[in-house]
């Protein structure tokens, strides 16, 4: 199949004697260690199964900021990203400083408690003592580092800042060669990289004080805090962090049908994403994309919502 060097391409292909069209997509995910890659690899093969006419294939990429770049260059058609960095994006501030994008919701699958993981033997028993000591704030590119960044800048912090992609950084921590990273987690479960630098290390997640809960609030109004339950990862303790949502956006360049079609097979075929994230399992996807929802939804995924009975809130609806 040839691929044409649009934000969406169109191709017909031979069935039997009668030519039929399809719209090939190119999906943005995250690094392949991720359990979110897992999701969007799950949700990718769904589209090809149930959904008449779409072909999606995933990519991996360096997650919500590299997705919503390779948006604006054309060069993906749908993709990952946070309720957080959306917002920012649309609205053309933090690193989209005077440039607003061309950015719309489709859903969103899950909650990211973000998870300040470090080794125990590290000695840092709490955020203030990251400073001077090699951390990753997160995949390069990704909304977990730029969020990281700015959450530390609020509350003062600081670190030995080390870049790299999930893989890279999770063999670093299991050598020792890195004390810790941050992580999204699935839910209120760890990500499946956490648990795999778990099992060759003892870890530690480090939370937020009551003092930092309350000036992130204060200042930062684009995150939440959530409080994640013990048992997040083994028998590691309660904590409390900061969390955005997770889902996925396109541009306004994705046909309304196209859209309708994403978010009709995603939301009336939730067992196939659950097996891939368990925590999809007792989620309703539709009251989550409208509890986190910080811009407006395509207006094909309205057209969806709509049919489906669900009240889309007037900060969800785009503008004509």
């Amino acid at each position: 199949m040839k691929r044409l060097a649009t934000a969406l391409a169109i191709t017909c292909l031979a069935a039997g004697s009668a030519g039929a069209q399809e719209t090939d997509l190119l999906f943005g995910s995250t690094s392949a260690s991720s359990s979110h890659y897992g999701y969007i690899v799950a949700v990718g093969q769904l589209l090809n199964e149930k959904a008449e006419g779409l072909r999606a294939n995933v990519v991996e990429t360096g997650a919500a900021l590299d997705n919503i770049r390779r948006m604006e260059r054309g060069q993906m058609d749908l993709g990952i990203i946070t309720t957080n960095v959306a917002q920012h994006a649309v609205a053309g501030t933090d690193e989209f400083d005077g440039r607003p994008q061309d950015l719309l919701l489709l859903w969103v699958y899950t909650g990211a408690p973000q998870n300040v993981v470090v080794r125990t033997d590290s000695g840092v028993t709490s955020l203030d003592g990251l400073k001077g000591v090699r951390f990753n704030p997160g995949i390069r590119g990704s909304a977990t580092e730029a969020t990281t960044e700015a959450v530390f800048d609020t509350l003062g912090l600081s670190a030995d800042y080390v870049r790299g992609s999930t893989t890279d950084i999770a063999d670093a921590i299991k050598d020792n060669r890195v004390a810790g990273y941050v992580k999204s987690g699935s839910g209120n479960k760890v990500d499946a990289s956490t648990m795999d630098v778990a099992t060759f290390t003892d870890i530690a997640i480090l939370g937020l004080s009551p003092e930092q809960v309350e000036k992130l609030r204060a200042e930062m109004p684009d995150v939440s805090i959530v409080d994640v339950p013990a048992g997040a990862a083994g028998s590691l303790p309660a904590y409390t962090t900061w969390s955005f949502g997770v889902g996925v956006g396109a541009t306004s360049a994705m046909p309304e049908e196209v859209a309708y079609k994403i978010v009709k097979t995603v939301m009336e075929n939730k067992d196939a994403q659950a097996n891939a994230l368990s925590s999809i399992k007792d989620t309703d996807l539709a009251e989550l994309t409208m509890a986190y929802g910080t811009i407006p939804l395509h207006p094909g995924a309205v057209r969806y919502f709509k049919e489906a009975g669900i009240d889309v809130p007037a900060a969800l609806i785009p503008a004509e």
